[in-house]
């Protein structure tokens, strides 16, 4: 959806244009949708059109964009990104433009070719055999998270100790029953980071990234996209090539466990800022996360 020009960004846009395409004359600007950065596309007098992105304000505290760079650069590398024309330190960049761009949608993401697109990628991406050198440690981050929490004397659930202990034991089931190895993730798959170009789908916007199980990838997207068992049940499938055994599902379920668990607490971090409309996110995502502990204990 477009959005209103900030015009203090043009003469940015206008610098970029002339640093990386040595072009100073455009046909039209559009501001795209996103709420971090400024994203432009950017139409040519020849016709071309490229992706300029400006660091929205504060970023800087929340973002390492080196880090950033190194996944985009991988991402682009194995051909499930747009080229990267740029990537400046500060987190200005240029991409080539997406012919044909639908942005994905919880509807559209759930038709089967779709979901076998988004299987193709996460494999491409988690058999890379790279290391970004980028950790994503998420029981650390929700320490983290926690301690904010009290610091900020937001009140967690009255049952919040028991479903953590809950979440620590199946981590030690899991760890002790699967050989997880840390791949590069995306780590933050909304259904909105999916574009399907002319002849393939993109994986976009690597702020996230780094090395981390890559069945977070699989198991995040499930939570976005709002999959049922059976589009779960396909998404697995696509991705290991096989049929999938109790073992897998066990792991894949954890592993929305731990999504929600880490974002639940992050969304309570937010509380004394966003008010209730990030407390009813926090909700959601804690009911659904004591739901699948409920689920996983069956299997």
């Amino acid at each position: 959806m477009a959005r209103e020009i900030v015009e203090k960004d043009i003469s940015l846009l206008e610098d970029l244009l002339k640093k990386v395409l040595n072009k100073e004359t455009y046909k039209n600007i559009e501001r795209l949708g996103g709420l971090t950065n400024h994203t432009y596309k950017i139409t040519l007098d020849n016709g071309e059109q490229y992706i300029l992105r400006i660091p929205g304000d504060g970023t800087e505290e929340l973002i390492n964009r080196k880090d950033e760079q190194k996944s985009t650069m991988l991402a682009c590398e194995l051909g499930i990104d747009a080229k990267c024309l740029f990537f400046g330190e500060d987190g200005f960049k240029v991409t080539e433009y997406i012919k044909d761009a639908i942005t994905m949608s919880p509807e559209t993401i759930k038709e089967p070719t779709n979901i076998a697109k988004v299987a193709d990628i996460f494999k491409k991406l988690h058999s890379s055999e790279k290391d970004t050198g980028v950790p994503f440690e998420v029981f650390e981050m929700a320490a983290g998270y926690e301690k904010i929490i009290f610091d900020s004397n937001v009140k967690l659930y009255e049952d919040y100790d028991a479903i953590k202990a809950q979440v620590m034991d199946i981590k030690t089931e899991i760890d002790s029953s699967c050989d997880i190895k840390k791949v590069p993730c995306h780590n933050d798959p909304l259904c909105e980071n999916w574009v399907l170009g002319e002849n393939q789908m993109y994986l976009i916007d690597w702020e996230y990234a780094g090395m981390n199980d890559g069945m977070w990838d699989l198991a995040d997207v499930s939570i976005e996209a709002s999959y049922t068992h059976e589009e779960d049940e396909l998404l697995l499938k696509k991705y290991f090539s096989s049929s999938i055994d109790n073992g897998t599902w066990k792991h894949f379920l954890a592993s929305k466990i731990y999504v929600d668990y880490l974002w639940t607490l992050w969304a309570k971090t937010r509380v004394p800022f966003d008010g209730q409309p990030m407390e009813d996110w926090a909700t959601e995502r804690y009911l659904r996360l004591k739901n699948n502990i409920i689920e996983f204990n069956k299997i």
